[in-house]
Order: structure tokens, then C-alpha cells, then sequence
């Protein structure tokens, strides 16, 4: 198991570099988080969903992702707390002071899921959550060292020095735990290092002299990890933006945006650039506006009002730019959106942005499913649905795509009538190469990057594992998991 002494230390990328390195020497590797917070989820072909983070180690690791790699997904919500997700499906709701005494209810099935994991691989990766040494959070946890205890794996601390203070980090992580969440500690690694190596040294000599336990490696910053799919929404706010490309997108950040890497595959094009726009800012000057995917749709919307973002989106629409919408961001175009069974909140009935003849209605069913098909004119398009609610109405008549549906095309989405504001419920669209450099070149005449999305993702994997293979003691740490 591999614990941080904080949140963002890189748990996730370096359990998903491992994942492929130790796939390299034809091992059997499954990923796991027994509890991840996240609204960047994905489909399993089991039906279900888990946090992006594993799906791209259980692609790392080459196997496909199933609901047990992360039996319990927290997707936070405004008003209600956050949404409780456990073994791919929608458990229920609840404030962060009650969810605490429903863990102990699901070590369980936490515990479940790992067994099932564990008959099928030759080593497992788990990773921890924030911090290890969050001991106000120990009664129940699931996350961390609870999880590590019930389940008796040993555990690797992870820190990070780019942040600076990485040596009191993880003494002081030891400090905080106790003597038998100390003997479950094995190693360290510590990561994003930038520099001379030899330089950090003395740092390693002080860690171990004040821990006993061994480095098992320092790991340079990896630049290419931006390639990767982000977990974290905190990474959007250092999107850099390419202030000198030809097309222009501008994203308004809102407070719940989900799966928030529909946006990756425009990023790694040269000519485009994504711009994400921090509150309190007004939405430029765009050839498209990007309206995201959302946790909470109508909460989102009334935030996207209050910072005048429905104003810009107007100006935008009568000067002729163009609108696409992302399943929240779907929604949000439409005239109406209805909650009446109290799905993300009270029950409310709230206006649109109107830019779409369309009305939503939001249910208690949750589609979650991995599609296949094509745009208006042919061109293949592929991705993964994951919405409450149906959306209907005449825009529905102009369909943005047609999708599988096991017998044939369903149309899906909807667009204007003068064809510059569209939407539709299927995330990944822009991952579709074909599609993404068409839509590009109408929006402004390209010539196509060449940029092939999936290959990228696979190279910066296979690049991530030669990174750690030349850093880390890979040998010593299948010792280690062995020896558990």
C-alpha cells in the first residue's frame, strides 16, 4: 500500500507507473483505492463507476477496470454533501459528520472487494488517500491505516519535496502513528525531486536515521504527467494557456465540474488553447465557449449566474461564437431543468440558459454506460455516459451524434437551429481523433496535429514505468509485497 504524508504527493501516478512496469515483467497487477473523493469518475464494463485515477492504473496495469478497484467513491455535492458511490453503485447521501460513522459499516465491502482482487493477481497496488498521518480521521478509516491494519498489507510512505519540507513530513508522519500502524511501514519514496540528486543525500541519511526505515528511491519530477488524465479538479488552475493559438476555448470553472478530462485531448493540441476561467474573472473572448460536465447541475448553474458568466454567454451567442455543452453542461443549456424528487438538493424547478429548445428532468435512474458511434456526418465518435436525468425537445430533432444502442443509432444531443450551440450526455467525445479535428476545423480551417490521443496516453504510461524503473527499487518493493 502506498500512503502520502499529504494529498497530491503523486500516489496515483506512481502506483499507475508501477502498475505498467510491473505489467512489463508479466505480472498479474490489479490497482486499488478502497475510498477515493473525486468527480472525475469513469465507466467499468461491469456497470459501474470508479474514480478516473483507477481506471488509468487499471489501463496502465492492461487489465479492464472493474467496480472493486475502488469500492467506495465520494463525489461531492453542494447542499447535500456528497454523493456515496460503493461497489460501483449509488449507495446514497450524506454530510461529511455522518458519513463518518457509516464506515465501519463498509470496511466490509472494502475488504470484499480487495479478497476479489487479490484471487485474481499476482500483486496488488493499493493506494492511500490524503494523508497518512490524518489521525483526527482514524476512528473507522477505510482509507489509509485503517484499511492497512484490517487488511495487513505493508505500507510505503510517499512524500513530496517539491513542496519543500518533505524530510519533517514523513519523520512527523511516523511521530503521529502508532506502534502497530509504525510496523506496517516498510519504506519510503520521495518524490517530484527537481535537481542534482546527489544533493538530497544528507536528506535520505537524517530520514532514515530518524525512521529506521529504508529509501527505496528518489523520483525526479516527471513533466510528462501532464499528458495524464488529472484526479484532482485542483490541477485545472494550472491549466497554462497558449495565449498565441489559433483556436480558442474558454471553460468557466465551476465548483462541482465533473470528468473534467473531456478536456485533455484539446489540451494536447498545439493550436488550441483551453483556458479555464477562475471566478470572479468574466469569459473572454472565445471561438467556443466549453460548458463542463457537472456533479450539481443547478447549483452550478445558479454559481455561473452569480458570476455573470450567462451575460458573456450571451454576448458570445449574438456576436456568432459557438456553445457546446457536456452533460451538466448539456443540461444547462436548455430552457428548464427540473429536480422534483430532490435529487441533488431540495426539490426546485429552475430556468435555463435557454440557448437550446430543450427541458430536463432529473431522475433517480443513473445511466451508466460505455457507447460507440458517430456524428452527423459519419465520423466514428466513442466514450462512456454517466448522468441523472433525460433531456427532451424539439433541439432533440438536430441529434449532435448517433450512438449504439444494441440494434442500431440513437440520436443523442440536440443543436440549435443555426448550428452554433449543441450538447449532448457522451463524455470522451473529444478523445475520437477524427471527430476532435473536425470539430476543431469548424470552429477555424486546421490542418490536422497528428496528435493521436489514446497513443499518447499509452507512451506517457510506458515512459512513466521506464521513469520509476530507473528510480525505485522495484525488486525491493515486490520484496516487500511478498513479505505482507
Amino acid at each position: 500500500m502506498f500512503q502520502g504524508t499529504g494529498s497530491d504527493v503523486g500516489k496515483s501516478l506512481i502506483v499507475a507507473g508501477l502498475a505498467r512496469a510491473f505489467a512489463n515483467r508479466g505480472l498479474r497487477v490489479r490497482p486499488f483505492k478502497p475510498q477515493n473523493m473525486s468527480n472525475n469518475a469513469a465507466v467499468t464494463g461491469d456497470g459501474g463507476e470508479i474514480g478516473r485515477a483507477q481506471a488509468l492504473q487499471a489501463r496502465a496495469a492492461r487489465t479492464p477496470p472493474t467496480v472493486h478497484m475502488n469500492p467506495v467513491l465520494l463525489k461531492p455535492q453542494s447542499e447535500i454533501g456528497a454523493q456515496i458511490v460503493v461497489q460501483g453503485r449509488v449507495h446514497g447521501t450524506a454530510k461529511a459528520s455522518v458519513y463518518q460513522g457509516m464506515k465501519g459499516d463498509l470496511m466490509p465491502l472494502v475488504l470484499d472487494s480487495f479478497t476479489r482482487l487479490k484471487t485474481e493477481a499476482d500483486i496488488v497496488l493499493v493506494e492511500g488517500a490524503g494523508s497518512a498521518s490524518e489521525v483526527n480521521l482514524r476512528a473507522n478509516d477505510i482509507a489509509n491505516m485503517g484499511f492497512a491494519r484490517a487488511a495487513d498489507v505493508p505500507v510505503v510512505l510517499i512524500g513530496d519535496i517539491d513542496r519543500g519540507g518533505v524530510i519533517a513530513s514523513i519523520v512527523g508522519t511516523l511521530a503521529l502513528l502508532g506502534p502497530d500502524e509504525r510496523a506496517l511501514l516498510k519504506g519510503f519514496i520521495v518524490n517530484k525531486f527537481r535537481g542534482d540528486l546527489r544533493l538530497f543525500d544528507d536528506g535520505l541519511a537524517i530520514i532514515r536515521e530518524r525512521t529506521s526505515l529504508p529509501s527505496l528511491g528518489v523520483v525526479p519530477y516527471f513533466e510528462a504527467a501532464r499528458r495524464l488524465p488529472a484526479e484532482d479538479a485542483v490541477a485545472l488552475s494550472s491549466y497554462e494557456t497558449n495565449h498565441d493559438a489559433a483556436i480558442r476555448i474558454a471553460v468557466p470553472l465551476l465548483p462541482r465540474i465533473a470528468n473534467f478530462d473531456d478536456l485533455d485531448p484539446l489540451r494536447l493540441e498545439p493550436d488550441v488553447a483551453v483556458n479555464m476561467v477562475q471566478p470572479g474573472r468574466p469569459l473572454p473572448d472565445a471561438d467556443l465557449i466549453l460548458l463542463p460536465g457537472s456533479k450539481s447541475t443547478i447549483a452550478d448553474l445558479a454559481f455561473l449566474r452569480e458570476q455573470g458568466w450567462h451575460i458573456d454567454i450571451a454576448a458570445h451567442v449574438r456576436r456568432g461564437g459557438r456553445v457546446l455543452g457536456l452533460c451538466g453542461g448539456y443540461q444547462m443549456l436548455g430552457r428548464r431543468i427540473a429536480d422534483p424528487g430532490g435529487i441533488e438538493g431540495p426539490a426546485s424547478d429552475v430556468d435555463g440558459l435557454a440557448l437550446l429548445d430543450v427541458e430536463t428532468e432529473l431522475t433517480n435512474d443513473k445511466t451508466l454506460v460505455e457507447v460507440r458511434g458517430e456524428d452527423i456526418a459519419g465520423t466514428p465518435v466513442g466514450g462512456y455516459e454517466m448522468h441523472v436525468g433525460i433531456t427532451r425537445g424539439p433541439a432533440t430533432a438536430r441529434p449532435l451524434l448517433r450512438l449504439t444502442n444494441g440494434i442500431g443509432l440513437r440520436p443523442e444531443g440536440a443543436v440549435s437551429a443555426d448550428g452554433r450551440v449543441s450538447g449532448c450526455y457522451l463524455h470522451g467525445l473529444f478523445a475520437s481523433d477524427a471527430f476532435r479535428h473536425a470539430f476543431l476545423a469548424g470552429l477555424k480551417p486546421r490542418a490536422a496535429s497528428g496528435i493521436m490521443y489514446e497513443h499518447e496516453i499509452e507512451s506517457t504510461l510506458d515512459a512513466l514505468a521506464d521513469h520509476l524503473a530507473r528510480y525505485l527499487d522495484l525488486d525491493r518493493i515486490l520484496e516487500i509485497a511478498r513479505s505482507g
